[in-house]
C-alpha cells in the first residue's frame, strides 16, 4: 500500500508540475516532460493487486544499474573491467548516463572510447563517479564534488524549480540506494573540464573576435577567474553580421566595449536543461536578458539564435550564439528609438534634425508615442513642425536621475523648458515622463505622450490674449494684484472666465470691489506657490495645495479631468512662463470665510450699508469788542440725540472771536431690501467695520 501511495503521490505531483509550468510560463520547458506510469525502481506489481506491492532488495551499484535500467553503463562497467570495484566494498555516488544518453554521443566520440576500454573508458566512467555517497539534497547549488579520475571536479547546480544538474547533465531520475553506495541516472554523457571560460574563447577557432573583444575591452582576465558565470558567445559570424563600421565604432570606446561584453555574461551558471520559459536573468552588465525556450532550443530575448549549448568550463559555462547583443549603454541616442516611436525618428530624420546632431557630441531625445503624431499633427507646415521637433532634441545628455525640479533644460532650437519633479512623476513642462527611459553610448531617451512646447507668455497674456478672463483681470487690478500676473516666478493659478461672474450685477461688482481686503483674500485663494500640472499630481486621491491666501485646495486628477474644490478645471496645463493656468468656469471661495456668493432659490436678499459722516457744524463769529475773552459752554439735551455745543469766543484788541462745535453721534443705517423674483438669485453678504 506504501508503495501504490507514492506511485500516485508521485505521478500526482509530476501532473501539478507540468500544469503549472502550462499555466505559468506559457509552455513546458526545453526538455519534453513525460508522465510515466510505472514503479519505482525496486517496487513491482503483483498480479490482482492494484499499485506495486512488491519490492526487491536492494542490490550493489553495478546490479542497480540493471534495476534503473542504465543497462549501456553496466555493459560498459563490464567492458572497462570496472564492475568489480562498483559491486565491491565501499560508498560511491554513481552519475549513470541513461541508454538514451550513451546513443547521444558523438559516434567518433563513443567509438574511441570502446576501442581503449583499458584507459579511456575507464576513465570516463570513473569521472562520472564520487567516493562518497551524495543524495539529491545533500547536492547544493554551486558545489564543486572530486571525481574518481585524478579528483577532476564535477560541478553540481540545485535550481531553484528543482532540477538538478551535474556538469549541466540533468539528473532524470535520481535516490536510488545500493548497498555500497547511490545510483543517479543522467541524460548525457559529461566530460572532464579543467579550462576556463576565457580559455574556451582562446582556443575556439569560431571565437577569435570575440577573443579579440574581450582583449580590448579588458575583460579577459575577468571571465579567466574563478566563479559561475554563464557567457552567450557570439561567434565570427555573428561580429560580421554586425557590420565592420559598426565594431569599429564600438572598439574605439572602452566603456562602451566594457558594456557590450558584460551584457553578454550572467553572474550565475545557467545550464539549458533548468532554464524555463519566459525566465530574466540580469546580466554583469545590469540589464536582463529573457532567456528562455521554443522546443529544443534556446532563445535569447525571444530569438533563437543558441548554435551550441551547454559547454562547461570550471568557473561556469559557456551558449555558441549567431548575434551580437548590444545593450542599451553601447547604442547611440537614436538607436534606442523603438519601434512605439518610430514616427518620431522618421520625422527627425526627414526633417534634417538627426543630421544636425554632431557625433561626437551628446543629446537627450524626448520621444513621443506614434499615436502622437495624428493627422492634424502631421497637416502642420513643415517648418513649424521642425521647430517643434527641435523642443524634443536637447542639448547634453540628462538621464533620469538627473532631472530636478526647476531645472532649465536647452533644446536643439536654443529655447528653454522646465523640470517638475512629482511625488509620482517626473515631468517637462506639461508633459510627463513614461516609464522606459533609456541610456545610451551619447545620449539618452525618455519617453512622452504629449508633443512639448515651451511656455511664451506671462498669464497676464495669456490671460488678455483669450479675452474670456476681464473681469478677473479688472478685480486683480482693482485689488492692486496684477503684478503678480506679470512677475517672474513659478505659480499655479486657476483662472476663472467671466462666466463665473455672469450672475453678479454692477452693483455686486462694485461692492466687491470697495472691500480690498475681502477683494485680494478671494483672489489669492486661486494662486498657489509652484508648478502643478494635471499630469503630475497622484491620480484619484485629494491632493492639497496650499494658497496665497493660506487656505489649500482640493485637487483630484484622473487620466482624463482635473477638478479643484469639487469644480471642473475647463483646460488644464496652459503653460506660462511664470507658471501654469488652469482654466475653471466657477470662482474659488475658501472655506470658513463671509466671502461666499450663495445661490438661494427664488428670493433675492441685499443688505445695504449706508454709511455717513458724522454731523458737524462750524460756526465763527467775529464781534467787535474791548479786548475781554469769554468762554461760554452751553449744553442742549433732547431726546432721541444729544447735541453739545460749545462756544469759544475769542478776540484781539477790540475783536471777539467765536466758534460753536455742535457734535453728534454717527448715524449708521443698516437696510435689508428683499425682492421677489422668478428667477434664482444670489446673496452677497459684506461686512464692514
Amino acid at each position: 500500500f506504501s508503495s501504490w501511495f507514492l506511485l500516485l503521490l508521485v505521478t500526482l505531483l509530476l501532473q501539478l508540475l507540468t500544469h503549472y509550468s502550462i499555466l505559468v510560463n506559457g509552455e513546458y520547458h526545453c526538455s519534453d516532460a513525460t508522465v510515466v506510469y510505472e514503479c519505482c525502481p525496486g517496487y513491482m506489481k503483483l498480479d490482482g493487486m492494484r499499485g506495486c506491492p512488491a519490492v526487491a532488495p536492494i542490490d550493489h551499484v553495478y546490479g542497480t544499474l540493471a534495476v534503473i535500467k542504465a543497462t549501456s553503463t553496466q555493459t560498459y562497467a563490464d567492458t572497462s573491467k570496472l564492475r568489480p570495484e562498483i559491486e565491491g566494498p565501499g560508498s560511491f555516488t554513481f552519475f549513470a548516463p541513461s541508454n538514451e544518453a550513451w546513443e547521444l554521443l558523438e559516434e567518433d566520440v563513443r567509438s574511441n572510447l570502446v576501442s581503449n576500454v583499458n584507459i579511456e573508458l575507464y576513465n570516463a566512467l570513473h569521472y562520472h563517479m564520487a567516493n562518497k555517497r551524495y543524495l539529491t539534497k545533500d547536492l547544493k547549488n554551486g558545489m564543486t564534488i572530486p571525481s574518481m579520475y585524478q579528483d577532476l571536479d564535477l560541478h553540481i547546480h540545485h535550481y531553484p524549480n528543482g532540477v538538478v544538474t551535474v556538469n549541466c547533465a540533468r539528473i532524470i531520475h535520481g535516490n536510488q540506494v545500493a548497498t555500497n553506495g547511490v545510483v543517479h541516472v543522467i541524460d548525457r554523457v559529461i566530460r572532464a573540464t579543467g579550462s576556463t571560460i576565457a580559455s574556451v574563447v582562446e582556443v575556439d577557432d569560431e571565437l577569435s573576435t570575440l577573443s579579440d573583444v574581450l582583449l580590448n575591452a579588458e575583460m579577459a582576465d575577468k571571465l579567466g577567474e574563478a566563479g559561475q558565470f554563464t557567457l552567450f558567445a557570439p561567434t565570427n559570424a555573428a561580429f560580421e553580421a554586425m557590420g565592420i563600421d559598426v565594431l569599429e565604432r564600438l572598439q574605439d570606446n572602452k566603456d562602451v566595449l566594457q558594456a557590450l561584453v558584460k551584457y553578454h555574461v550572467l553572474n550565475s551558471v545557467q545550464c539549458s536543461e533548468a532554464i524555463m520559459s519566459g525566465t530574466s536573468y540580469e546580466t554583469m552588465e545590469g540589464s536582463d536578458l529573457d532567456i528562455g525556450c521554443d522546443g529544443d532550443s534556446l532563445t535569447v530575448n525571444g530569438v533563437k539564435m543558441v548554435l551550441k549549448k551547454d559547454i562547461v568550463t570550471s568557473n561556469g559555462v559557456v551558449h555558441l550564439i549567431d548575434r551580437v547583443l548590444v545593450p542599451n549603454a553601447a547604442k547611440q541616442v537614436m538607436e534606442l528609438v523603438e519601434t512605439s516611436q518610430s514616427t518620431f525618428a522618421d520625422m527627425v530624420s526627414e526633417l534634417g534634425l538627426s543630421a544636425a546632431m554632431r557625433p561626437e557630441a551628446e543629446y537627450t531625445l524626448l520621444a513621443p508615442f506614434n499615436s502622437v503624431f495624428t493627422d492634424e499633427v502631421m497637416s502642420i507646415d513643415q517648418d513649424d513642425l521642425r521647430l517643434i521637433l527641435e523642443n524634443h532634441i536637447l542639448k547634453n545628455k540628462f538621464t533620469l536621475g538627473q532631472l530636478y525640479n526647476g531645472q532649465r533644460l536647452e533644446t536643439l532650437g536654443g529655447r528653454y523648458m522646465r523640470v517638475f519633479i512629482y511625488r509620482t512623476a517626473v515631468c517637462i513642462e506639461n508633459s510627463c515622463l513614461v516609464r522606459g527611459s533609456k541610456e545610451g553610448s551619447n545620449g539618452a531617451l525618455h519617453l512622452m505622450r504629449t508633443l512639448l512646447k515651451p511656455a511664451e507668455n506671462s498669464m497676464y497674456q495669456i490671460l488678455s490674449t483669450h479675452g474670456g478672463f476681464k473681469i478677473f483681470l479688472s478685480l486683480m487690478e482693482s485689488a492692486g494684484l496684477t503684478d503678480l500676473l506679470k512677475q517672474e516666478g513659478d505659480y499655479t493659478l486657476f483662472a476663472p472666465s467671466d462666466k463665473a461672474f455672469a450672475s453678479l450685477s454692477s452693483s455686486d461688482m462694485a461692492l466687491l470691489k470697495r472691500d480690498i481686503n475681502a477683494l485680494r483674500t478671494i483672489l489669492l485663494y486661486h494662486f498657489n506657490n509652484g508648478v502643478f500640472i494635471g499630469g503630475g499630481m497622484e491620480p484619484r486621491v485629494t491632493n492639497l495645495l496650499k494658497t496665497l491666501q493660506g487656505s489649500n485646495l482640493r485637487v483630484v486628477a484622473t487620466n482624463s479631468s482635473v477638478s479643484v474644490n469639487s469644480v471642473l478645471v475647463g483646460e488644464p496645463d496652459v503653460m506660462a512662463t511664470n507658471g501654469v493656468v488652469h482654466f475653471i468656469d466657477q470662482t474659488l471661495y475658501p472655506a470658513g470665510d463671509h466671502y461666499e456668493l450663495t445661490v438661494i432659490p427664488d428670493v433675492t436678499k441685499v443688505t445695504r450699508v449706508i454709511e455717513r459722516q458724522p454731523s458737524l457744524t462750524k460756526v465763527t463769529r467775529v464781534i467787535q469788542g474791548e479786548p475781554t475773552v469769554t468762554k461760554v459752554t452751553r449744553v442742549i439735551e433732547g431726546e432721541p440725540s444729544i447735541t453739545k455745543v460749545t462756544r469759544v469766543i475769542e478776540g484781539e484788541p477790540s475783536i471777539t472771536k467765536v466758534t460753536r462745535v455742535i457734535e453728534g453721534e454717527p448715524t449708521l443705517t443698516k437696510v435689508t431690501r428683499v425682492v421677489s423674483g422668478t428667477s434664482a438669485a444670489h446673496c452677497l453678504t459684506l461686512y464692514t467695520s
